[in-house]
């Protein structure tokens, strides 16, 4: 895997775990029972972002790790993967 590949891999799996753990500990101002005027209640009462960035940042470097020993070192192939038919063995009739 080159590093171009690895860097937008790893920003992949970054932007799928923030995706994740955006929702986690959030607080709507309906929970938090302080509406702000013209605010939707739905509206969360700290967002957390710095936190949750930081939490991201750990999860997508363990996954990252896992999955590019994985991928680099071919434990998992397309070979060994009894349902999935590589690409080169494809006939077309």
């Amino acid at each position: 895997m080159s590093i171009t590949s690895a860097i937008v891999f790893y920003l992949v799996i970054w932007a799928v775990v923030f995706l994740i753990i955006n929702p986690l500990w959030q607080t709507s101002q309906a929970e938090d029972g302080h509406v702000i005027p013209g605010t939707p209640a739905s509206a969360p009462v700290d967002a957390m972002v710095k936190r949750k960035a930081m939490w991201t940042t750990l999860w997508a470097t363990v996954a990252f790790i896992v999955l590019y020993c994985l991928i680099e070192y071919e434990i998992v192939t397309l070979e060994s993967l009894s349902w999935a038919e590589p690409p080169s063995a494809r006939t077309y009739e």
